[in-house]
């Protein structure tokens, strides 16, 4: 068979790093953040006044245990918005590489699963909102410690699974899928009984006239979700499967306690009373965004189905070819079907969609909250947004709301470039780690806080 120029031009260029090789960019990422790590370790033993007390205390600590406390709901300051923005950076940059050396999925399938673990971070928020965990372990539901939290389930559910069924990712035999399910089942029922036991049981004692009818109820669907999501699931890899299997039983048991109470409210800390659940925020900020990802998913779909059939990832190169092999091609690779196709098959991808999905509803969610029910906001750059807005009310006449609709209107045009960013980047194969990464950060701080709003919302808490 004869190639084509593309296929000379890709053969006579340099190769690609195999995936278990770190870059030299990489090797300093690591090594810096080791660095990082022993020295504030060694600043806490040799000079722990200077570093905690007069540090990390105040600015990261301080803040944590105020939010958790009776007054609630602390407010983020410039400085540890910076730690956390950078933490998050340096994670992203560091476990990607990680990541791509253990050879972890980082499909679809593995977008889906953590968008799960992404919205069990909100729902047990709520909950703390609501002042139903005990004192002893408020702590653990505040940001960040939620996700760090959160983040020790996912690596024990991820690993477990693993090791148990790992050796079978791949089979497509009946025989071998019952044995994966033999696996992994017992032991993510146990785990979720003890997820149950760890951080709901000992909540009851502390609300004993709580009634028990949708937490019976909550439980049971969890475990069905649970079960049900593990058979759905069939020939995933065994990690995917599991962390989307638990991931979705615990959102489920979460929401549970959430009807609960709105079924029968226990005692909060601040006294608040919810005299009537307000349903038509729901429409807004869930229904607006889901509306957009529809359109989105109906004008990308067919692209990506074609470009699947081809045998490719939208918006990721064919397997060695490096990103600067590919630019230099020129009119080489125009019609090449990831040239012709990627750009619209994104915008049906989990991706794409979540990050969509989830920045717009934090913007409606703060919209409505401010604007309409006198909530705050937390975060100092989003308040200077929502000032500004409130000054361009002022200007222009408009009485109602704090200006939160610039807040609404930033998120838009910010998740547009990100979208048109996406659609627009080619990726290298051993760049999915980071892509993928860089979207769950971005569904951190969009898709979490949101749906954190309307939960507030919903249960007046």
């Amino acid at each position: 068979m004869s190639s084509t120029p593309l296929d000379e031009h890709l053969s006579e260029a340099e190769p690609v790093l195999p995936n278990d090789v770190y870059s030299k960019a990489e090797k300093a990422a690591i090594w810096l953040c080791l660095a990082f790590i022993a020295l504030i370790v060694c600043g806490l033993v040799l000079a722990n006044e200077a570093v905690w007390e007069n540090g990390l205390k105040p600015i990261v600590w301080d803040p944590v245990m105020k939010d958790a406390g009776v007054a609630g709901d602390a407010g983020y300051t410039p400085q540890n918005t910076a730690i956390y923005t950078g933490t998050m950076l340096v994670c992203v940059v560091t476990l990607q590489a990680l990541f791509r050396k253990a050879d972890l999925p980082c499909d679809d399938r593995m977008t889906v699963a953590l968008v799960a673990w992404v919205c069990l971070a909100p729902v047990l928020r709520v909950l703390e909102d609501a002042d139903f965990f005990s004192q002893d372990m408020d702590v653990l539901f505040i940001s960040p410690l939620i996700h760090l939290h959160l983040a020790a389930w996912l690596i024990f559910i991820a690993g477990l699974s693993q090791w148990l069924a790992g050796k079978w990712d791949g089979a497509t035999t009946d025989q071998e899928e019952t044995k994966v399910v033999k696996a992994l089942l017992p032991i993510l029922l146990i785990a979720l009984l003890f997820h149950w036991g760890m951080l709901y049981q000992p909540a009851y004692l502390d609300h004993e006239n709580m009634g028990r009818t949708w937490l019976t109820i909550g439980t049971i669907a969890s475990f069905a979700v649970l079960i049900g999501t593990m058979l759905k699931t069939r020939h995933w890899p065994a990690m995917t499967r599991s962390m989307l299997s638990f991931g979705l039983a615990a959102v489920v048991l979460g929401l549970g306690h959430w009807a609960q109470f709105l079924s029968t409210p226990w005692a909060q800390e601040s006294s608040r009373v919810l005299e009537e659940a307000p349903i038509w925020p729901l429409f807004v900020v869930l229904g607006i965004p889901a509306v957009v990802c529809v359109v989105l998913y109906r004008a990308g779909i067919e692209d990506l189905r074609q470009l699947r059939l081809c045998g490719f990832e939208a918006g990721v190169l064919p397997e060695g070819v490096r990103l600067d092999t590919w630019d230099n091609a020129g009119e080489l690779v125009d019609s090449h079907p990831i040239s012709l196709l990627s750009k619209r098959g994104l915008l049906a991808t989990p991706m794409v969609l979540a990050m969509v999905y989830g920045q717009l509803c934090d913007g409606f969610a703060t919209m409505v909250g401010i604007d309409s029910f006198g909530y705050g906001e937390k975060h100092p750059v989003s308040n200077e947004v929502i000032q500004l807005g409130g000054r361009l009310n002022d200007s222009i006449g408009i009485e109602y709301g704090e200006g939160a609709w610039l807040f609404t209107l930033v998120k838009a045009v910010l998740i547009g470039a990100i979208v048109w960013l996406f659609a627009e980047m080619r990726v290298e194969q051993r760049q999915r780690h980071l892509r993928l990464l860089i979207v769950l950060a971005v569904l951190i701080v969009g898709l979490a806080p949101g749906l954190r709003d309307i939960g507030r919302l919903t249960l007046g808490v």
